[in-house]
């Protein structure tokens, strides 16, 4: 996958979170998560913007390890959004999916990235 084609899908994957947020409710429990799912779900495409614009290896890495850390985050709150029995998990599955497709290209690159050093 080039670098415009995972610009495109990560920030296809920001929408999508986008859109989970819409769709939780608006209460105690539900709009800390939200708060916290809106951060590192969005962060991820802009993260990955800026390892496109790496000026070494090691600026490289380091962004990569931010995406990494970002998109894991993720998948954790659309975890604890369906054990909460905030959404149902057939809503957020596809979304969990991706989100451990993207984290398993990030350790990918940056398994590569660091070997290639």
């Amino acid at each position: 996958m080039n670098n415009p084609e995972l610009k495109e899908r990560t920030k296809s994957f920001a929408v999508r979170v986008i859109k989970v947020v819409e769709a939780m409710p608006n209460n105690r429990i539900a709009s800390p998560l939200a708060n916290q799912i809106i951060r590192s779900g969005t962060s991820v495409a802009a993260n990955y913007r800026a390892v496109c614009l790496s000026k070494s290896r090691a600026d490289f890495i380091s962004k990569l390890k931010t995406c990494i850390e970002e998109v894991d985050e993720t998948a954790l709150w659309l975890e604890l959004i369906s054990e909460s029995d905030i959404l149902e998990w057939s809503r957020l599955e596809s979304l969990h999916n991706e989100a451990n497709e993207l984290l398993a290209i990030f350790l990918s690159s940056a398994k590569t990235a660091r070997d290639n050093a």
